[in-house]
């Protein structure tokens, strides 16, 4: 009995510790349930539902941009990318070599995409290949099975039906930096992101780049799409208008053909740009989705710079056509009037050197009108001793000279305007005397835009007002609602006499319809072209050289500006070729054909 009754205590004693083992037990398992499902149930929620359902960029189209009269000249076309769900990234491993097969992908660059995208938000794929061409795109769907989470997104590609043309106007796309990233005002971007990189399409970035939509939808074990739960429609960017006139910026760009250098048109009464070319140029097409490292080094590499654009940011000596200036700063400094002459037999001695006029045998005896008609350097050279190169670069900046004129694109250069003072600071040197001479014909240290001579031509064309120069007309939005209208953001009438200005007209007339005119083949039959050439050097040349035997690079540079028709102006054209050679027989035939198909063909806008 008392074995018995051991027995019975012993199971006892171990029948309560089994009990208070399973309560631990239950206790353990309760305080874990409580834990996951009270104190940590919403974060569990939140990525049970996010295994279970995926959200979707939809990417906006960026606004078309039209020209003046609604021609388009930017838009969208449809392209595809491939990527990868972020939960498909464990299953990489299976799918690689189908994925990089179908691709035409090395694996490695694969995985290297992957793991540079690790830091994205969890929604968004990782972009795999951009623009995958319709073979690709077929064998995708063919493997769909096999591809968990490998997704076809739809993106809409930027499209430039001009390719070359207005190239440098309407600038490029690519895809974000990691400095880009880092910046405030680029805060809405992600990795992958496209954006504007150059011209309008970055100076406008913000207005025409569209808000994205988004797509929620349900996915099985798998990671296949089993419905859609929900959408928010992506937002258009909004539409913009150039001032741009597209048949003729088609003309100007033919007519400037295979040479180097720039064309650019405004209305002088308004700062309206009608047509902006610069040679040589560059497909922005490239750039759409990401530009090749061999057409980037294409580019870059190129002798003639074709990134470049030549209407803002090459500088160039102004040549005869700064003439004009030095002529403006006799007549409102008193040194000379329209009747004053001065003789020329073809050089002017000078210190101990000689300073030619570009007509050999000279001009004779010549007054204001008739030294600009013939462009005589001998006349200028006295006009300009007379007045001094601190007036002559008064005169200058008081027509733009020296500064950017404001235009909405970037990377904007202001030229050289030279003084006294700049000299001695630059060089530690004093200014000499015969340097004015060369500067009071557009040579020495005078350095000038294209857009720049164009602004200066246009304010004596419209009689004295300054102009700012703008490219955008307007911007609407999705439905056709004007959102803002674009005008010069910048008139001021010169502090110049009408007299002087009316003097200057008259010189330009002649150089295109004067019996001596520089520019007579400017001539265009029922239409009075006023307007200057001028021929830029690039070197000296010593006595007894001829500039014609000097390689191409180092041949004088083509410049002609006009405008038309003289009683009433409509239209002034600035024409510059590099290492052309002379104004008169390169330029001038360009600027004639530009303006007269303008004013025979122009629209109301």
């Amino acid at each position: 009995m008392d074995f018995d009754q051991e027995i019975i205590e012993v199971l006892s004693k171990r029948l309560g510790f089994l009990k208070f083992f399973i309560f631990l037990v239950f206790f353990i398992i309760f305080v874990r349930l409580f834990y996951l499902q009270v104190v940590k149930g919403d974060y569990f929620f939140d990525l049970s539902e996010n295994n279970r359902i995926k959200i979707q960029e939809m990417p906006a189209p960026r606004g078309v941009i039209y020209d003046r009269n609604g021609r388009i000249i930017a838009n969208n076309t449809p392209s595809f990318d491939v990527s990868l769900l972020y939960s498909g990234i464990k299953q990489l491993n299976g799918i690689l070599s189908l994925l990089s097969e179908i691709l035409n992908l090395d694996p490695q660059e694969i995985i290297k995409k992957v793991k540079n995208s690790l830091y994205l938000p969890r929604f968004k794929p990782i972009k795999i290949k951009l623009d995958v061409n319709r073979k690709e795109l077929s064998r995708i769907e063919f493997h769909k099975l096999d591809l968990p989470n490998v997704v076809v997104e739809f993106f809409p590609k930027r499209n430039y039906p001009l390719k070359e043309n207005l190239a440098h106007v309407l600038g490029y796309l690519g895809e974000i930096s990691e400095s880009e990233l880092t910046q405030p005002e680029y805060s809405t971007y992600t990795a992958g992101d496209f954006l504007g990189k150059s011209g309008i399409e970055k100076v406008f970035e913000n207005s025409i780049k569209g808000r994205p939509g988004w797509l929620q939808f349900e996915v099985d074990s798998l990671g296949r799409k089993k419905g859609v739960l929900g959408s928010v429609d992506p937002i258009p960017g909004e539409d913009l208008f150039l001032t741009i006139d597209l048949g003729l910026q088609d003309f100007a760009d033919q007519a400037l053909g295979e040479k180097n250098g720039a064309v650019i048109a405004m209305d002088p009464n308004t700062g309206e740009i009608l047509a902006f070319v610069s040679h040589p140029s560059f497909d922005p097409n490239l750039f759409s989705r990401g530009i090749s490292s061999n057409d980037w080094g294409a580019l870059i590499k190129n002798l003639f710079h074709p990134l470049a654009n030549k209407g803002i940011q090459g500088l160039y000596p102004p040549g005869s056509l700064f003439k004009i200036v030095t002529a403006i700063a006799g007549l409102e400094e008193g040194k000379i009037t329209p009747d004053t002459k001065f003789f020329c037999n073809g050089f002017l001695n000078f210190g101990n050197r000689p300073y030619r006029c570009w007509k050999k045998g000279g001009h004779g005896t010549l007054n204001l009108f008739e030294a600009i008609e013939q462009s005589c350097d001998v006349y200028f050279y006295q006009v300009g001793h007379l007045v001094g190169v601190d007036s002559l670069a008064y005169y200058a900046k008081l027509f733009g000279l020296g500064s950017p004129t404001g235009l909405s694109l970037e990377n904007e250069k202001g030229g050289l305007v030279p003084t006294s003072k700049w000299k001695k600071k630059t060089f530690h040197i004093p200014w000499q005397k015969g340097e004015t001479l060369s500067c009071a014909v557009g040579q020495g240290f005078y350095v000038v835009t294209p857009l720049q001579m164009l602004v200066l031509i246009s304010s004596i064309a419209n009689g004295g007002k300054l102009y700012a120069p703008f490219l955008v007309k307007k911007l609407e939005d999705e439905y056709g609602l004007i959102i803002k209208n674009f005008k010069s953001r910048d008139v001021s009438r010169l502090p110049i006499s009408s007299k002087s200005i009316n003097s200057i007209r008259e010189g330009l007339w002649r150089v295109v319809q004067g019996q001596n005119g520089t520019a007579k083949i400017a001539r265009v039959a029922g239409i009075e072209i006023a307007g200057k050439t001028g021929t830029a050097q690039v070197v000296g040349l010593p006595p007894g050289e001829v500039r014609s035997k000097l390689p191409s690079y180092l041949q004088d540079h083509a410049w002609f500006f006009a405008f038309a028709p003289f009683n009433d102006p409509k239209i002034a054209v600035v024409v510059l070729v590099e290492h052309g050679g002379f104004g008169s027989v390169v330029a001038a035939p360009i600027a004639r054909d530009v303006i007269k198909y303008y004013l025979e063909n122009k629209k109301g806008s």
